[in-house]
């Protein structure tokens, strides 16, 4: 049945270029060492809580632990797949695709096992690609936020692992002490019982002398410890973090150290409405078009991302107004129109 994929010829000038291209990020790039940050891990961790919660009308088979799933892999990844079965949908590890028209026809899938990954062959219709970020050179193919802003993960990458270096090998808490040259140099450092700093130099009088420093000058210990404030390494992390947390759609505000309640619940709304409802809007379409019927997906209820005084206030003035509508003796044709004009009538395709 899938013989015409093994006969299928496909252009040798630039085929592995453009597949190792598509797979770059996943294989091992630098710009996708920035995974393993906090930063990252907080921002797809939004994603997941929010996709395992969201609301899913129209089928089954997109479940919770199935969402979250998704969620995760479109932030790392931009794109996510399952295959499709009389089970439920099986999260694919990895893929190989053949396009005609720039459509997706047939995959080529490996399926993660306990004793292994084994690989199946799909139709289009068999399976449910889910991709974000795609552009017109490879519409078939995702890229996640990270791939989308490579300097920017690159450079959180590169100030965390210099941290990382700095307080792992730098003589952190070590001090230069300075003492007289008249004996008992050996007695004061055995005084010092606190080695937090690995490190303790004893300096006499005649290696200050032999630095520059008058020998009746006040005395003090000098500090061995780097000065990081002057490489601006703290500016620099937080604007790599908050660059980060604008790709993935959170607001820097929400990890602000004095972040208040409105602050939240707006970086909710945010979130949800800018950035996770329009990835909903793409998973419920490709799931439609694949299972048959129609499927809506909705992460604003679940996650509270609306102003509830806000809404109280409209319903209170929407009913005010119906009543006032039939005490002017208005049709509800008449009405509808009235509606129509602020958007809150039926059939104006306003969410």
């Amino acid at each position: 049945m899938f013989k015409w994929l093994k006969r299928e010829k496909r252009a040798a000038s630039g085929y592995t270029a453009d597949v190792m291209a598509m797979r770059a990020s996943y294989i091992g790039g630098s710009c996708g060492s920035a995974e393993l940050t906090a930063t990252v891990q907080a921002c797809v961790s939004l994603w997941e809580g929010a996709f395992s919660l969201a609301d899913v009308d129209g089928t089954d088979l997109l479940d919770r632990r199935t969402m979250a799933l998704a969620a995760r892999s479109l932030g790392l990844r931009g794109e996510s797949v399952f295959l499709i079965t009389g089970d439920g949908l099986l999260p694919c590890a990895d893929w190989d695709l053949s396009t005609r028209g720039g459509l997706p026809k047939a995959y080529r899938l490996s399926v993660s096992e306990a004793g292994g990954a084994t690989s199946q062959t799909a139709l289009a219709a068999e399976v449910l690609h889910f991709r974000i970020g795609a552009d017109p050179i490879t519409p078939w193919a995702g890229q996640s936020p990270l791939r989308r802003a490579p300097l920017t993960a690159s450079l959180l990458h590169e100030v965390e692992s210099a941290l990382r270096d700095v307080y792992r090998d730098a003589p952190i808490g070590s001090q230069i002490v300075p003492l007289p040259d008249n004996g008992g140099g050996e007695d004061w450092a055995g005084a010092f019982r606190g080695k937090r700093g690995k490190t303790l130099v004893i300096e006499g009088t005649a290696q200050a002398m032999a630095a520059g420093m008058h020998p009746l000058a006040e005395k003090k210990p000098d500090q061995l410890s780097p000065d990081l404030s002057r490489a601006m390494t703290a500016e620099t992390l937080e604007a790599a973090r908050d660059a980060i947390c604008g790709a993935f759609g959170v607001l820097p505000g929400l990890f602000n150290p004095s972040t208040t309640g409105p602050m939240v619940r707006e970086a909710q709304r945010h979130l949800a409405g800018w950035v996770l409802q329009p990835i909903c809007e793409l998973v419920a379409e490709e799931a439609a078009a694949k299972l048959g019927g129609k499927v809506l997906i909705d992460v604003g209820r679940p996650l509270q991302a609306f102003d509830a005084g806000g809404r109280a206030r409209a319903l209170s003035a929407l009913i005010e107004a119906m009543g006032r509508s039939k005490e002017l003796g208005l049709s509800p044709e008449q009405f509808n129109a009235a509606l129509l004009a602020v958007n809150w009538g039926g059939g104006d395709n306003a969410m």
